[in-house]
């Protein structure tokens, strides 16, 4: 079977693109490598319109001992909920339905976009002991023969919004593979699964605005998501399907404390700060 064109960008709104993902007919094309979980790369049609997406069944989820075995694939469409409720965006139409291996997760696929020659990345090693203009530190690293450079990400306000959205869905795996710059300027965090425990797991390449005070638009975006989580909301009805009462709690709290604290968070000091591989 020939593989579908990609929607062009704006031709489907991110509702219409979840209905496709939700409604459509799965074909499994083939798997996606070197992922620890069975990650499937499929299209998906319904109605004369087709797209790629990912579909990750729960049947293929490797247990982990700090989450319970079998959530992954909600904690991944509850990280979308959240997103959605944030207003930001930063997560691709995400579903959690039946298909050829089972109930699993489906995500518009996104075709990664790299950079120019002239165009910095997201992401970088440097030899310097501070970063330069319009990057920030996240730490040193070990890159052979005893030399170490330092790891720095783009000061960019994008990434400074997943690093919000990553600390209130307490994100145990932001790695640089998971940022996906999209046609258009938009950029996508994916891979959401170790997502919502109850306790502190925040793992993070997105450590360089530490400490700093929230944006006047993040703060917003915090005060608007705290209505969104009082008890009986609908967003609070959708997630209590996809994790348990204790993390809809933690996740209520997470967001109070960056209210008051009007800072970006900083490492505890009691679990490892940055994912690995970080990449």
């Amino acid at each position: 079977m020939p593989a579908p064109e990609r929607i062009p960008p704006g031709r489907l709104t991110d509702a219409e693109q979840t209905a496709l993902l939700a409604e459509g007919t799965l074909t499994v094309l083939g798997q996606v490598r070197g992922a620890s979980n069975a990650v499937l790369y499929c299209s998906v049609a319904h109605e004369g319109e087709e797209a790629y997406c990912v579909y990750k069944p729960v049947a293929g989820e490797q247990p982990l001992w700090d989450f319970p075995d079998g959530t992954l694939a909600q904690r991944e469409v509850a990280a979308y909920e959240v997103s959605e409720a944030m207003g930001w965006g930063l997560i691709p139409p995400t579903v959690l339905r039946d298909g050829p291996y089972g109930q699993g997760m489906c995500q518009l696929w996104i075709e990664a976009e790299e950079p120019g020659e002239d165009e910095p990345g997201l992401l970088a090693l440097v030899e310097d002991e501070e970063p330069g203009e319009g990057w920030k530190a996240v730490a040193f690293a070990e890159v052979g023969e005893g030399r170490t450079a330092l790891l720095v990400h783009a000061d960019d306000p994008r990434l400074r919004r997943l690093a919000v959205l990553d600390a209130v869905i307490n994100n145990g795996d932001r790695k640089g593979g998971h940022l996906l710059p999209a046609p258009g300027g938009r950029l996508y965090g994916i891979d959401h699964g170790v997502t919502f425990n109850a306790d502190d797991k925040l793992r993070t390449l997105l450590w360089g605005w530490a400490g700093e005070p929230l944006t006047p638009e993040a703060v917003e975006v915090l005060d608007r998501l705290a209505a969104a989580l009082e008890p009986g909301a609908p967003l609070v009805t959708r997630l209590a399907e996809l994790i348990t009462a204790a993390e809809i709690e933690a996740l209520r709290a997470r967001v109070a404390g960056l209210r008051e604290t009007g800072l970006h968070r900083e490492p505890s000091g009691e679990w490892p700060a940055i994912p690995w591989p970080p990449v």
